[in-house]
């Protein structure tokens, strides 16, 4: 059996969208068979972007393969990347797929408002060719024109590249993260009200931060990047994943603020904002928790210290974390959010209820939580030698 094949076959777990076991016999996350209809906000999403590509393309609109950063480990990557129609006019940097290179690329970040990342049309069930390493693999898109596949590679441990090529010639490379397997330590990191000060999820503070802002004028959380540079320096090989339920439309910003603001590079688990094969609207808690879950998994021999803040879900899903999968979880940090950031948050003053008991919780499970109001009171409390690898 190959790495890849077994890989996908330990992947067969990871398909309830909550913590713990679910029985058998019962439901399951994974996506409707071929046979199943669609529920309408899909059916009615896909004929509405049928009939725009059909327009944008008689403009002159044409297809770009977007790419962003993805992980692996020796034997296999996982691969993520979006088949777009965007005017001849749109910059390259103004795309999606900027996001991957722009957190692995030296040059310096340019600054854009947000607006630009999100004039594209998606490009459903798109054949292309990914070469990793010395090995080629064809694949197509999904619904949303998304590539998420887990491939066969022989790629080193390091950072590297994969090549898309579309039916007509067109190349993106995608970079990819081969986690080192001495690695043992690996850090997943929240992005709104942790490392970027964004103040969501009010309607209107979203939309301005995201839409109109400019990119220069976002703030980062003091301290964050100190904090994760020298847990990196403790923990030599140390992955970064950075884990948010923004929409994957705002990646090439959220990789130019890390690189401008000197975080680790590391991949984007963001999501698609429109509708599921199932329903209106995307669950938030649901996408943090399948992307945990498959993390652990993935990559079993690394535990993950979980960074998040106070405001919203994150003491929830992190304390569920720690308490179905201890061994998984080196330990929980989380940023603690001012007056007026809780008030635009959630509605209060201060932590809801449900997130100082997860809090709880987890300490009773014996799983370090670490609390502070910026990066600098978190490394501090961490120790100068806490969080090591051991």
């Amino acid at each position: 059996m190959s790495a890849g094949t077994e890989h996908r076959a330990r992947r067969a777990v990871l398909r309830a969208a909550r913590w713990g076991t679910r029985r058998a016999g019962s439901g399951s996350a994974q996506p409707p068979s071929p046979t199943r209809r669609l529920h309408v906000a899909a059916r009615l999403e896909d004929g509405f972007d049928r009939a725009l590509a059909a327009v944008l393309e008689r403009r002159g609109w044409t297809v770009r393969v977007e790419t962003f950063a993805g992980y692996g480990a020796p034997g296999w990557v996982r691969v993520l990347a979006r088949t777009l129609l965007a005017p001849p006019s749109t910059r390259s940097s103004d795309l999606p797929g900027a996001g991957g290179e722009a957190q692995v690329d030296a040059r310096p970040a340019p600054s854009v408002r947000g607006w630009r990342s999100f004039a594209t049309a998606q490009v459903a069930g798109a054949r292309v060719t990914v070469r990793v390493g010395s090995l080629e693999h064809e694949v197509a898109t999904d619904r949303g024109g998304y590539l998420d596949v887990v491939l066969d590679s022989d790629l080193p441990p390091g950072w590297h590249h994969v090549e898309i090529t579309t039916q007509d010639g067109a190349t993106s490379r995608a970079p990819v993260l081969v986690v080192d397997p001495e690695a043992r330590v690996g850090l997943v990191s929240d992005i709104d009200d942790t490392v970027m000060v964004t103040r969501l999820p009010r309607p209107l503070v979203a939309a301005w931060n995201v839409l109109v802002r400019h990119e220069s004028a976002r703030e980062p959380v003091p301290g964050m990047a100190d904090l994760y540079a020298e847990l990196r320096r403790r923990n030599p090989g140390m992955p970064v994943v950075y884990l948010s339920t923004g929409a994957w439309n705002a990646a090439p910003a959220i990789a130019r603020f890390l690189h401008r603001y000197g975080y680790p590079a590391g991949p984007l688990l963001l999501t698609d904002w429109g509708p599921t094969n199932t329903g209106w609207f995307r669950s938030g808690r649901a996408h943090k928790v399948g992307q945990l879950r498959r993390l652990f998994h993935e990559l079993p021999d690394v535990r993950w210290v979980l960074v998040g803040d106070d405001g919203q879900r994150d003491p929830e899903i992190y304390a569920g974390a720690a308490t179905h999968h201890p061994d998984h979880v080196r330990a929980i940090l989380l940023r603690q959010l001012t007056f007026s950031e809780h008030v635009l948050a959630h509605g209060l003053p201060a932590p809801t209820p449900e997130a100082r008991t997860a809090e709880r919780a987890a300490v009773r499970e014996g799983m370090p939580v670490v609390q502070g109001a910026d990066g600098y009171v978190l490394r501090r409390a961490v120790g100068p030698d806490g969080l090591r690898s051991t």
